[in-house]
């Protein structure tokens, strides 16, 4: 909507600061040649009255402010009159205060409502962030803010986590998540995507990467390759009748594993610790709070499906995983923790198998690489998506 006057919204300005990221409107007047930074970037009053805008700092570029519109006077704040200014510090946001977060989407498939986080910033390519077993989309919120202004960032919980509906029968196959995240970029119309995904949610990327490879640009994936050789190796040995045994016996177990539930959030929060040790309190807090629905008693459970933990007895084979990551013809980054159990893809000769990849192992890192050294991987996450030389 454009203000009266000769005031137009040039664009979106962010602050100074690269680690309080805070996006603020700018208007220009041609006629004062200034811009003007307010915040909240606008704000309508509605049926009361005409459009108010917060402005506290200005960019001058020109004549002073006798050029501005007496309309908008009044809710100017020019740094440097210390009457204004401490209006001005009145009206800007808590440093620690955080930018508005994504906007929670819904969309379908197989007749589960599946939830996603949209970071706005529609007009740019597309970035879908895929997260890993028991986890939840907001577990990317350090990247998304980090990558927002440049991407369309989606992120998807998958089925069975975070705010996704269950699997009415307990089944949570690769095929099903495959189809899930095909339903998301179908339905949302999207060009060619670029993904980064973390553990399982590698493991689907690099699947749909090789069935659709007209439709992933570029991708990242931290420690999503699955299981070892050597553990595949050891999976082999069984026979379908042990596999299927070892699935029900699983299945019926889980059917008698009620979702534990904690007195507060702090309870949840120490289990979170417990879990992770790497987590600064600030991360496992948010995890925490984001990862946990409040039951009717007033108690707190972990939003996933506890029948995400069973291992199927049959899924795709080795072979023909492996003929889907050949299929992969985008550039490919492999993103390991120095410090993780998980197995080195180059060391156990995965890497062999894909076209075009290459491997970045982090020190200082375990299996959330994102979380244990976000700005490392926020830089080498720019230069491969945008393509750039190191």
């Amino acid at each position: 909507m454009t203000p009266p006057g000769d005031f137009r919204v040039a664009d979106r300005l962010a602050s100074a600061t690269e680690l309080k990221v805070q996006e603020y409107a700018r208007l220009y007047s041609p006629s004062a040649k200034q811009h003007f930074a307010i915040w909240p970037p606008i704000a309508a009053t509605g049926a009361r009255g005409p459009l108010r805008y917060s402005i506290f700092r200005t960019e001058t570029v020109g004549r002073s402010a006798a050029a501005i519109p007496p309309f908008l006077l009044r809710f100017v704040r020019f740094a440097g009159n210390p009457k204004t200014e401490r209006k001005a510090k009145s009206m800007t946001p808590p440093p620690s205060l955080e930018r508005a977060g994504p906007a929670s989407r819904v969309y379908f498939s197989e007749r589960l409502r599946l939830h996603y986080a949209d970071w706005g910033n529609p007009e740019a390519p597309p970035l879908i962030l895929i997260h890993g077993s028991r986890d939840h989309c907001r577990n990317w919120d350090w990247v998304a803010e980090g990558l927002r202004r440049d991407w369309h960032i989606l992120a998807p919980d998958l089925r069975g986590h975070g705010d996704s509906a269950w699997s009415p029968g307990g089944h949570y196959a690769m095929a099903g998540y495959l189809y899930d995240l095909s339903q998301l970029i179908h339905q949302q119309e999207l060009p060619p995507v670029r993904i980064i995904a973390h553990s399982l949610g590698g493991m689907i990327a690099l699947r749909y990467a090789g069935l659709y490879p007209e439709k992933v640009e570029r991708l990242i994936v931290i420690e999503g390759l699955g299981y070892s050789p050597k553990s595949l190796a050891r999976q082999a040995e069984l026979t379908i009748a042990q596999r299927m045994r070892r699935w029900i016996e699983e299945q019926r177990a889980l059917s008698a594993r009620l979702p534990r539930r904690y007195g507060s959030i702090e309870e949840a929060l120490a289990r979170m610790q417990e879990a992770n040790r790497r987590l600064s309190p600030e991360q496992a807090r948010h995890l925490t709070v984001h990862g946990v629905n409040q039951n009717e008693d007033g108690t707190y459970s972990w939003k996933f499906d506890n029948y995400v933990r069973s291992q199927l007895p049959y899924e795709m084979t080795e072979s023909e995983t492996l003929e889907l990551w050949g299929a992969i013809f985008c550039p490919l980054l492999l993103v390991y923790g120095k410090e993780s159990w998980a197995s080195n893809p180059q060391q156990d000769g995965r890497l062999r198998h894909f076209r075009n990849a290459q491997l970045l192992t982090m020190e200082g890192a375990g299996h959330w690489v994102h979380h244990d050294r976000l700005d490392a991987f926020l830089e080498a996450a720019r230069r491969f998506l945008n393509n750039l030389q190191k």
